[in-house]
């Protein structure tokens, strides 16, 4: 991936000009597919999830750690607060004629500075939470491992399907020129007086029909690339060269030993294990929280008073003062709120493995599909061969019997109907037995196996 982006950064950087034009950049299945690893949407949501879990993962440890909070005030009471005393002997006064005396007990300015310090003896839900902790990293792992799947299996479909219409503009093109060469033949034959103006107006229909299927074919192109950058996440301005064809990516050996592997475990059904463990952990930990919880605390603080600012500060004025002390919290009666968890979770287990069985059913149904899929595009590809193959040789007779005034037009005209027909059959099933391999590869697990040899 670092030699395909440094490559495509140099070209963008050399690439100076006074206008504003699309950069090109040449394509291979493979830059394309790493590219799009690295700046497709998806995939990097799925790398920046690995950052949140990692971030989780500190957050579930931290209160294990001691927890150290300092603390500072500075108050002034305008007004300090009235204590009423009884006004009886030996401390009364007589001559108050009411019951009680006020007292004011504080002064002015008072100010204090402390520490304080925690440190979690024993919390059966902490040691939970930090392996349900690494859970989710792994879970994580797997949700980046299937986003990236994805990916591959949408950037090589959306590639072959560039592929396809750039074939399709090329056949076009070769029908074109040919039938342009018949229908030139053709005028002049009608001009010297040895075809009839039926005979041009035919193969002018003709050309007009696959004239319209090259602008088609064009249309569709030109689609295709914007949806294959889109895949990607590649800036649309870009415009995108490839070199490679169908045939090459298409060899029938390598199709033939796909379908005789039996493929590796798939990603859905490590996520949902991964689950499965997770709703177990949060089970446990439910579980826990009916046993106490023990808490270390120490506290030193600094006191010091006076009436009048200037004097809040003097050393004399200023006292001392520490706590050291354990404290358990043991649960009692919560309502049934942890019983109602534990029962939740019991529930969600069995809907997660009632989940794996029929992912492991449908998966080996999906195979099954798709190899039946992908050996019936073989023998259908097989068929258009020859029938491409018989559909040339047809107009190639055609041809030479009407030149040599031993056939009719009209045959001419039928047989390269035939052939392009034929030839549009044929890059369909090119095309159908790609993407029958990408779904054959997804189902038994291979999608990215060619990035990782």
């Amino acid at each position: 991936m670092n030699k395909f982006t440094l490559t495509l950064f140099l070209f963008l950087i050399g690439s100076i000009a006074p206008t504003i034009a699309q950069q090109q950049v040449e394509l291979t299945l493979l830059g394309a597919l790493e590219y799009a690893l690295e700046n497709n949407p998806e995939a990097k949501n799925a790398r920046l999830e690995l950052m949140v879990s990692e971030a989780t993962q500190k957050e579930y440890t931290a209160p294990g750690l001691p927890q150290v909070t300092g603390s500072y005030n500075l108050d002034y009471n305008p007004k300090i607060p009235v204590v009423f005393l009884p006004n009886q002997p030996p401390f009364g006064d007589p001559n108050n004629p009411s019951d009680v005396i006020p007292a004011r007990f504080g002064v002015s300015y008072s100010s204090g500075l402390g520490v304080n310090l925690s440190q979690m003896i024993f919390d059966g839900s902490f040691f939970v939470g930090l392996r349900a902790a690494k859970t989710l990293m792994e879970l994580t792992n797997y949700d980046l491992n299937k986003a990236e799947n994805d990916v591959v299996e949408s950037v090589k479909k959306a590639y072959f399907g560039v592929l396809v219409n750039q074939e399709r503009i090329r056949l076009a093109e070769s029908n074109l020129s040919r039938i342009d060469t018949l229908l030139k033949e053709t005028q002049a034959l009608n001009d010297a007086g040895f075809a009839e103006r039926i005979e041009v107006s035919r193969i002018q229909v003709q050309r007009n029909n696959t004239y319209t299927q090259y602008q088609r074919s064009r249309t569709a192109f030109e689609i295709s690339k914007e949806l294959l950058k889109l895949q990607m996440g590649m800036p649309l301005e870009y415009d995108i060269v490839i070199y490679e064809t169908l045939a090459e990516l298409n060899p029938r050996e390598e199709l033939l030993s796909l379908l005789s592997q039996e493929g590796m475990e798939r990603v859905e059904l490590n996520q949902i294990n991964t689950q499965i463990e997770l709703t177990t952990l949060d089970l446990k930990n439910n579980t826990v929280q009916y046993m106490p919880s023990i808490d270390f605390n120490a506290n030193y603080r600094r006191s010091g008073a006076g009436q009048e600012i200037n004097t809040l500060f003097n050393s004399s004025n200023w006292f001392s003062s520490s706590l050291l002390g354990v404290s358990m919290q043991i649960p009692i009666f919560d309502g049934f709120s942890k019983s109602a968890r534990i029962q939740r979770n019991r529930v969600e287990i069995v809907q997660l493995e009632n989940q794996r069985n029929f992912l492991t059913q449908s998966f080996k149904n999906e195979i099954f599909t798709a190899k039946a899929n992908l050996q019936n595009d073989l023998n259908i590809l097989q068929v258009q061969q020859e029938n491409l193959k018989l559909a040339q040789e047809v107009f190639d007779i055609a041809t030479i019997k009407y030149k040599e005034g031993v056939g009719s037009n009209l045959e001419v005209v039928d047989a390269d109907a035939a052939l392009i027909e034929a030839e549009i059959n044929y890059l369909g099933a090119l095309y159908d037995g790609l993407v029958s391999k990408v779904n054959l590869e997804k189902a038994l697990g291979l999608l990215k196996a060619d990035l990782n040899n």
